[in-house]
């Protein structure tokens, strides 16, 4: 895909985040949608392209009432909306369709109409994990971070200022869940869920949803709101576990993702001035700032300690707070995508100055697929 060819034109989330027990997960889809369409100006009639996880690109098109000619249904867990982003850029450079909208919700904590998960006993999870209790996120998680800890040297406190940091960037974000501020102290002293990980490590569960709408370059001039252009794209999946198994501490679906992106988009990292990087747990921004080449490994947690990712640090990092502050419906992608287009445009509630580039990079289905996106907003 060619750079800035592609650009975001609309960008919202559902009216209310949280909990919302008032509305089906389908309805939040549709809320978020009609949200994004608004803001980028447009007509349900005007969308030609959809995407979507979970919820079926064929319910949703009949629910919306529209009729595209180029549907996406990747679902790889939560960064399938990084794919999908990529995957309309590249539909959308082949002619294949114009105006593509791309919806996620989930009604995480309500359970409204929620489609249910299951591990089928005969699938290779029910087969050769889930009968030794490796089953979810809390019993999958930890086993990795516990390497990733002794190998290179990250300290629970380390671990911890994750989480404090974070709500650092929540507490000036009125849309987030968690706003008040916490210490060391305070995430090391929380409930115990699955060792090492405490409460405040954990991602939320909430409720909500967001959509995006892309179209070509070309066309973006014409929309209210100022383009948001695609710089670089990468994705990635396997098998999951397969590449923590090798190595414990590091996702090779992370180490393919990301520097296809960058090489897409020509830059460094040097050039990077806002940087989102999907926490479901704590130890996901350690592991992303060192898979994605940012840093050594043995000196992500010292990176975030010494407030270098913090509000006012030279690499501001999940700037709506995160997973773990802002919201977490069970699958984030599209909430990190959405601060980072928000960044971009110039009007996220805690705005890094100066902003040019944005590395917005997800994982999906316990570390077995990936997704990274690199914005910008200059053409």
């Amino acid at each position: 895909m060619r750079r800035n060819q592609v650009a975001v034109v609309g960008a919202a989330e559902t009216t209310e985040l949280g909990v919302i027990p008032n509305m089906s997960q389908i309805q939040l889809h549709a809320d978020a949608a009609l949200n994004a369409i608004a803001d980028a100006g447009l007509k349900l009639s005007d969308i030609d392209g959809f995407a979507t996880a979970v919820e079926t690109p064929q319910q949703m098109a009949h629910y919306l009432g529209i009729t595209p000619t180029w549907v996406d249904g990747t679902s790889v867990g939560g960064c399938s909306f990084m794919l999908h982003v990529r995957h309309a850029a590249a539909a959308i450079e082949a002619g294949l369709c114009k105006t593509v909208l791309i919806t996620h919700a989930e009604s995480g904590k309500s359970m409204i109409g929620k489609q249910p998960r299951f591990t089928p006993a005969d699938s290779l999870n029910g087969q050769f994990e889930a009968p030794f209790g490796v089953y979810g996120p809390p019993s999958m998680f930890p086993i990795p971070v516990l390497r990733f800890m002794k190998t290179h040297g990250i300290t629970h406190e380390q671990l911890a200022m994750v989480a404090v940091v974070q709500r650092e960037w929540a507490a000036k974000n009125p849309r987030a869940t968690m706003k008040d501020p916490i210490t060391v102290a305070d995430v090391l002293n929380s409930r115990m869920i699955a060792y090492p990980f405490r409460l405040l490590q954990c991602c939320l569960v909430t409720d909500g949803g967001g959509a995006l709408i892309l179209t070509s370059a070309d066309r973006a001039k014409d929309f209210p709101n100022k383009p948001v252009y695609i710089l670089g794209t990468g994705e990635s999946v396997e098998t999951p576990m397969v590449s923590q198994m090798k190595t414990f501490d590091s996702s090779r679906a992370f180490k393919v993702a990301g520097p296809l992106a960058f090489k897409e988009a020509g830059i460094t990292h040097k050039d990077v001035d806002h940087l989102m990087i999907y926490d479901a747990f704590a130890h996901l921004p350690l592991y992303g700032l060192g898979d994605l080449g940012f840093m050594p490994y043995e000196e992500t947690g010292r990176f975030i300690a010494d407030g270098n990712t913090r509000p006012g640090g030279k690499l501001p990092l999940n700037t709506n707070g995160g997973g773990l502050s802002y919201m977490h419906s069970g699958m984030y992608g599209m909430y990190a995508l959405q601060e980072s287009v928000r960044q971009m445009r110039g009007i996220a509630p805690a705005q890094v100055p100066n902003a040019k580039i944005s590395v917005c990079h997800g994982v999906g289905g316990m570390f077995a697929a990936s997704g990274t996106i690199i914005f910008t907003n200059e053409k």
